[in-house]
């Protein structure tokens, strides 16, 4: 959510709203205004039994750019069972753009004693295979992204890649979108982390981003119980739906401002 900037009056209860008192949602050309009071808020957690009781694992990565098919892995966080956390850094072979320095904190420097990458992904994807042995749910926020960088980087260093067709992947970008359907505007993982009041103290930091991914596919469970009692085969399948339909939404924008299209069956492995 945004704080609205111009004065206006709350869709709830139109009471009016003064500039910087209240908050926006939606997406451009179709923004609300909230006062404080009717700001939107999630439901309460349930008491209902469900995959957020299950063990989860997390995963994040930082990387040197946007593109998961051209760019490369610099450090990952893998969080497993309780107690069980394993990270590192990786030397990719290649300069470090100015601007993901200015992102992550990551720099040329920090990497010079680093594994390479074929050294250091092979921790990851053997992780991820045996995630897929224990049949364990994996969470990855913006999974089209990152595991997408994974199998482009093992492919590059001729690492095995891991049995895609069986990982149990939980997203929470697209579980949320699938439960606002946008009315909340653009979220990234700050954003729906602060919506359900899970602590991110540096964003941008793979651990910390893979302990507040898997702490807000939590929450979404918790709170929603449509989407937090189903089968973990049945939400697979349930994502998918959401990320075709969220990227026709996009596509549906793209094409009239002329931005490049998402590929509806892109999730949670991109092309």
């Amino acid at each position: 959510m945004r704080t609205n900037r111009f004065d206006g009056f709350c869709d709830a209860c139109a009471v009016h709203v003064a500039a910087g008192a209240g908050s926006l949602t939606g997406t451009s050309g179709r923004w609300r205004t909230w006062c404080l009071a009717c700001s939107p808020r999630p439901p309460e957690r349930g008491d209902h039994d469900g995959w957020h009781r299950l063990p989860l694992a997390s995963l994040d990565f930082e990387t040197t750019g946007v593109n998961p098919s051209r760019d490369r892995v610099l450090s990952y966080a893998l969080l497993d069972e309780p107690g069980f956390e394993i990270t590192g850094l990786v030397n990719p072979g290649v300069p470090i753009p100015p601007e993901a320095s200015d992102v992550h904190g990551i720099t040329d420097a920090m990497l010079i004693d680093a594994p390479s990458s074929a050294e250091g992904l092979s921790v990851v994807v053997d992780w991820v295979q045996s995630l897929v042995d224990r049949c364990v749910g994996l969470v990855v926020f913006n999974a089209a992204y990152d595991l997408t960088m994974l199998r482009a980087e093992a492919d590059r260093h001729g690492l095995p890649q891991p049995d895609w067709s069986r990982l149990i992947v939980v997203d929470p970008l697209v579980v949320d979108w699938g439960i606002e359907r946008g009315a909340l505007g653009p979220r990234r993982l700050v954003d729906v982390a602060s919506y359900y009041g899970v602590a991110i103290d540096n964003a941008h930091d793979a651990t910390c981003d893979a302990r507040a991914a898997r702490d807000v596919a939590v929450e979404l469970a918790a709170r929603h119980p449509h989407v937090g009692t189903l089968a973990l085969a049945d939400l697979m399948e349930q994502q998918r739906g959401w990320f075709a339909q969220r990227a026709a939404d996009w596509n549906a924008y793209a094409r009239r401002v002329g931005r490049s299209i998402d590929d509806p069956a892109g999730w949670p492995l991109a092309g």
